[in-house]
């Protein structure tokens, strides 16, 4: 006979199962990861794997309401914030968006075929994100999408786990090119020292590494820009660099667009960085965005004097290992 007491007793042994199990992962997720701050990497760890506490919580919230524990405005409290929680915590995150937007990247003629261009950012494979469900997702959109190449603005990595190029194998199956700048979290800005190991994860998994090179289209050239908080931006000689045709830059962090020099095009650039938010609050957002872009860039196309610049939410996480009211995003770029 299901009592009251038998219930609430249940009830505290799943959260004590699910607490123990979540310490435990976290100590072993740890174990594994290329951190210079291991306490600092389990106590992340451990907010990822506790908030699966948030499920029965849930559950009890209704329970204790109906039972009388909780009076009516703690229950409808609990409620509604765990509710919020689990949807930004295991519904959002992997909500992966597509977002398609037409760009006319010369103003002097049009492409004689416009050029498809899906653009990803902050991937962020490690302690919260990036992992083979969400990689899984993202490439198969990728390939529903059909572009003609892929760019990847930077910060593959959060403190990521000795495997990585196993966990990035399956970007083996997008079909179109890869090619990648590095971000600041894959240049120790902050993070340990990964940049062998994402070196070798790219290579071995068919991503080119176009930092500091050029790749030569038929209708506009690709340019790739190293980090800005690594201090890997300089772009003062483009202007002596071949000018016949318009650039298309690749660099993580969309402040950069402020460095690039006057040209006879107009470049745009693209970039990630600021996660869109990555959890949309009102004032709270926008305040912490100040300290992520001084320009104020979040999300979306921005205009400036020598290049404008497009702005990736990406798709992974940092800090806390939610998203709410920032979808991670796929933007499917066509240039004319």
């Amino acid at each position: 006979m299901w009592t009251t007491n038998n219930i609430l007793a249940a009830f505290y042994i799943i959260f004590s199962l699910f607490a123990i199990w979540g310490v435990t992962q976290a100590w072993m997720s740890q174990s594994r990861t290329e951190t210079i701050h291991p306490f600092k990497a389990f106590v992340h760890l451990l907010a990822f794997y506790l908030s699966y506490l948030l499920v029965p919580l849930w559950f009890f919230s209704i329970f204790a309401t109906w039972q009388g524990i909780f009076s009516l405005h703690e229950g409808v409290f609990i409620f509604l914030l765990s509710s919020v929680l689990i949807y930004a915590r295991f519904i959002e995150p992997h909500r992966v968006v597509v977002n398609n937007l037409s760009y006319k990247l010369s103003s002097a003629q049009s492409f004689k075929h416009p050029i498809k261009v899906a653009l990803i950012a902050d991937l962020h494979i490690g302690l919260f994100s990036g992992h083979e469900r969400q990689l899984k997702i993202i490439v198969n959109k990728i390939n529903q999408a059909q572009p003609d190449l892929v760019v990847v603005a930077g910060d593959w990595t959060y403190e990521p786990e000795n495997k990585l190029a196993e966990e990035l194998r399956v970007l083996r199956e997008i079909q179109a090119p890869v090619y990648s700048v590095n971000g600041n979290h894959d240049e120790q800005y902050p993070g340990p020292p990964i940049q062998a190991l994402l070196k070798d994860a790219l290579a071995s998994n068919q991503v080119m590494d176009i930092e500091g090179k050029i790749v030569e289209f038929d209708e506009f050239r690709l340019i790739g820009v190293g980090d800005l908080w690594a201090g890997k931006a300089d772009m003062r000689d483009m202007p002596d660099l071949p000018q016949d045709k318009p650039w298309l830059i690749l660099s993580h962090n969309p402040d950069t667009v402020d460095m690039v020099p006057k040209l006879p095009t107009h470049p745009l650039m693209l970039s990630g960085h600021t996660h869109g938010g990555q959890v949309e609050l009102p004032w709270l957002t926008d305040y912490i965005m100040k300290k992520v872009s001084i320009l104020g860039h979040k999300r979306g196309l921005y205009k400036h004097e020598h290049a404008n610049v497009y702005v990736s939410v990406g798709t992974g996480m940092v800090g806390v290992p939610f998203r709410f009211r920032v979808p991670p995003m796929i933007d499917i770029i066509e240039l004319s």
